[in-house]
C-alpha cells in the first residue's frame, strides 16, 4: 500500500482553510457596515445615449418616499438593501438596480434602464414602447425617443401584453434588423402592422411602400430592396411606382 502523498492531503485543507478565513473576513466586513450609521444617500443612473427615461431625483424620491429612514441617521443595518433594489426595479423603466453600502455609511444605487427600439402609437390612447428585450414600455414624461415607429390595429394590441419575447420574436428580430444597420435605421421610418400578419415598410426617402409580408427571410427581403434601390430607381425614377412588393421568393413587384 502505497503511502500518502502529504503535498496533494495539504493543498485542498489550505484551499478550504482560505475559503472560511475570506468568508469570515466578508462577514466582519459586512457586519462593520451593517453597525455603521447612515451618512446618506446616492444614485447614478447610467444613460442610454444621454438620455434618461428615469432620473436619480426621481430614484431618490422614490425610494425616501417608500423607505423614511433614509432620511434619517439610523443604522444602516436597519435598511433592506434586497427591498431597495426591489422597489427600484419596479419602476417601469428601470430593468437593472444594485443597492450596496461602503464602509462610510454611504446607500449607493446604480440603476441601468430599458432601452426603446421601437414606439406604438395609437391616434385614440397613450402610445408605448418596445424595449429592445420586447417589454412593453409605458411613454415618459421625461424624454422622447426617436425609434422607429409601429401602426396598426395589431400594433395597438400589443400594448396589452407585458413582454413580446415568446409571442412576436420575429417582429423584433425585424425591428433589431432595422436598428442595427445604420442605412435601414435611418431610411425606414415606420411599420404598419397588418390584420394577416403582413408589415408594410415606410421610408424617411421615397413615397413608396413597401410590401414586406411576414417578418421572415428578413435578411433575403432587404437584400430586394436595395437591388430595388440600386438598379430599378436610377432607371425608372423615384415617383414611378407606388407600392413595391418583395413578398416573394426570387421576385421584386413594382406597381
Amino acid at each position: 500500500m502505497k503511502g500518502l502523498n502529504i503535498r496533494n492531503v495539504k493543498k485542498p485543507i489550505l484551499l478550504v482553510l482560505a475559503g472560511l478565513v475570506l468568508s469570515g473576513f466578508i462577514a466582519f466586513v459586512e457586519k462593520k457596515a451593517a453597525s455603521r450609521t447612515l451618512s446618506g444617500l446616492e444614485i447614478h443612473v447610467e444613460g442610454v445615449s444621454d438620455v434618461y427615461f428615469v432620473e436619480e431625483k426621481e430614484v431618490a424620491s422614490l425610494l425616501t418616499n417608500a423607505f423614511p429612514e433614509l432620511e434619517k441617521q439610523g443604522a444602516l443595518g436597519a435598511i433592506s438593501i434586497n427591498a431597495l433594489e426591489k422597489k427600484v426595479e419596479a419602476h417601469p423603466f428601470v430593468k437593472k438596480a444594485e443597492v450596496f453600502r461602503d464602509l462610510k455609511g454611504t446607500i449607493r444605487v446604480h440603476v441601468s434602464q430599458h432601452v426603446p427600439m421601437a414606439r406604438i402609437v395609437r391616434p385614440m390612447a397613450a402610445d408605448g414602447y418596445i424595449s429592445s428585450t420586447g417589454k412593453i414600455l409605458p411613454t415618459s414624461s421625461n424624454y422622447t425617443s426617436r425609434v422607429l415607429v409601429l401602426t396598426g390595429r395589431r400594433a395597438e394590441a400589443l400594448l396589452k401584453l407585458e413582454d413580446l419575447s415568446a409571442s412576436e420574436p420575429a417582429l423584433l428580430d425585424l425591428i433589431h434588423f432595422i436598428n442595427e444597420d445604420p442605412f435601414w435605421a435611418a431610411q425606414i421610418s415606420s411599420l404598419e402592422l397588418r390584420d394577416n400578419g403582413d408589415i408594410d415598410l415606410y421610408q424617411q426617402v421615397g413615397k413608396q411602400v413597401i410590401e414586406f409580408g411576414k417578418p421572415e427571410n428578413i435578411d433575403m427581403k432587404f437584400r430586394k430592396i436595395k437591388t430595388y434601390y440600386k438598379k430599378i430607381l436610377p432607371e425608372k425614377g423615384w415617383n414611378t411606382y407606388d407600392r413595391v412588393n418583395v413578398k416573394y421568393k426570387d421576385q421584386i413587384i413594382c406597381e
